[in-house]
């Protein structure tokens, strides 16, 4: 079953760019259920092996009608970023390379690129040069990197080792985490035994911000190791933790702190938005994604430590059979979990040489003007307000103030497919949440997106004119 690779390549690539080229006209959503899908999908064990060119024909044929518009201009569904062109072609090399980057003997280009990738990142986001960067699957990933370099070091500052001893015995941390944390931070403190439910909430304001004088209190009320998580970019809001008032309280309890920044982290890389991050690099470690702003093909994600012992010490590993770390080098292994992993410094190397510190701050200012422009231009027609203050890429909307008139509106976009939004319980209110990360949603686009979501309520009201009145 041999194969020219010039020509099966070749086809790949011609009809990833139709796909490409369609998808800004295409429905904003995919024309096939996961039920629908799965039935497409089935079939039984193949008994003989199939060609490379006929395996790449039908795998196309067969997920076209279950993908989804993640890299659509009006694609406005979760946090997710558009897998830009330049990061696509890389990652095709990546690919083709076939490089395990688990350590920098086995791939010296892949680890390199790491130390000069994260270079820039960390100018562009503004936090201390001296930080190191585990290159992990995304945000959820990031988290529990960066928590497990917390666990290790204030368990090390109370004479614990628990990379030897583990949990069993060992003092116990407080974890105070604001009420409205995201579920990946929950996820991490599951993952690493410090649990989901023994944390302590912390209150926070109508747009989702840790309020000062309730971490204050509630640090006072204990004694011991801390952590305090905070957050850059609430995900309903887009909002930012106070940190300027909140890191100072955490650092009169010795507390480490850490900030999920899936999103908003990038926030520090435009200047017309860095306010709102005023003070996030004060903190011990951040979770970001280069998967959504910085527009990277998934999964990619970092774990940004300010202490690069305590990140080493939580995650490194080794076996006689890897290679030696010599001074002055840089294994990837001691700063994620995994040991063998795609190249992901790659794709983040050629986005960020691509788009530079002017292309990274034109992107995020460009998606939050989106998001607003989408918010205050649905929210011309009667009945659509707008429930949060949009400062950053995330708007969120309510029709006719009402559940189920909200819910059938984000029903009716979806079902129309110009533009696709979806929905989000927050403060006890179902709301259609636009989350505007993509590379390619420009403000004519926004446009259209608002008259989508405009036509999408009009049709619902048209419906309910008695309840609307």
């Amino acid at each position: 079953m041999t194969q020219d690779l010039g020509t099966l390549f070749a086809r790949a690539a011609s009809l990833a760019a139709e796909y490409r080229n369609g998808i800004a006209t295409a429905p904003q959503r995919p024309a096939q259920s996961y039920l629908q899908a799965l039935a497409a999908w089935d079939a039984p064990t193949p008994e003989t092996g199939t060609p490379s060119d006929a395996v790449l024909e039908e795998l196309v044929a067969r997920a076209s009608p279950g993908l989804h518009a993640m890299t659509g201009p009006r694609f406005f569904g979760w946090v997710i970023g558009g897998s830009h062109p330049a990061g696509v072609a890389a990652d095709w090399m990546v690919s083709a390379w076939g490089q395990n980057v688990g350590n920098h003997a086995a791939s010296p280009a892949g680890a390199a690129a790491e130390v000069v990738a994260g270079r820039w990142m960390l100018d562009m986001l503004g936090l201390p040069a001296d930080c190191s960067i585990g290159y992990v699957t995304g945000a959820t990933m990031a988290n529990l990197v960066g928590l497990a370099a917390a666990r290790s070091e204030l368990l090390r500052r109370e004479g614990w080792d628990v990379e030897a001893q583990g949990l069993f015995g060992a003092p116990e941390i407080r974890v105070a985490i604001g009420a409205e944390a995201h579920v990946s931070v929950v996820s991490a403190l599951q993952f690493l035994g410090l649990g989901h439910s023994r944390v302590l909430r912390i209150a926070t304001d109508e747009e989702g911000r840790m309020l000062p004088a309730a971490l204050a209190a509630a640090l006072a009320a204990g004694t011991g190791p801390a952590m305090v998580i905070l957050q850059a970019g609430q995900i309903n809001s887009g909002n930012f933790d106070p940190f300027p008032a909140l890191i100072p309280i955490a650092r009169a309890h010795n507390a480490w702190v850490h900030v999920d920044g899936a999103f908003g982290l990038w926030a520090k890389a435009a200047p017309g938005r860095a306010a709102l991050a005023a003070g996030v690099e004060d903190a011990d470690s951040w979770a970001t994604d280069g998967h959504k702003w910085l527009q990277t093909p998934y999964d990619c994600g970092f774990a940004i430590v300010k202490d690069p012992e305590a990140h080493r010490r939580a995650m490194a590993f080794g076996a006689s059979y890897l290679p030696p770390v010599n001074e002055g080098e840089r294994d990837p292994t001691h700063y994620v979990p995994e040991l063998s992993r795609r190249a992901r410094g790659l794709t983040t190397w050629a986005m960020l040489r691509h788009l530079g510190r002017d292309g990274v701050a034109e992107m995020v200012e460009r998606a939050c003007l989106c998001a607003r422009l989408i918010a205050d231009e649905a929210a011309r027609e009667p009945g659509i307000t707008i429930a949060n203050e949009v400062v950053l890429n995330q708007a969120v909307l309510r029709f006719g103030d009402s559940d189920d008139l909200t819910m059938r509106t984000i029903a009716r976009l979806q079902a129309d497919g110009v533009a696709f939004a979806g929905a989000s319980l927050w403060r006890g209110q179902w709301l259609m949440r636009v989350s505007v990360s993509g590379y390619a949603t420009t403000e004519a686009e926004a446009m259209v997106a608002a008259e989508a979501i405009r036509s999408a309520w009009r049709a619902v009201r048209g419906n309910n004119a008695a309840v609307i009145e």
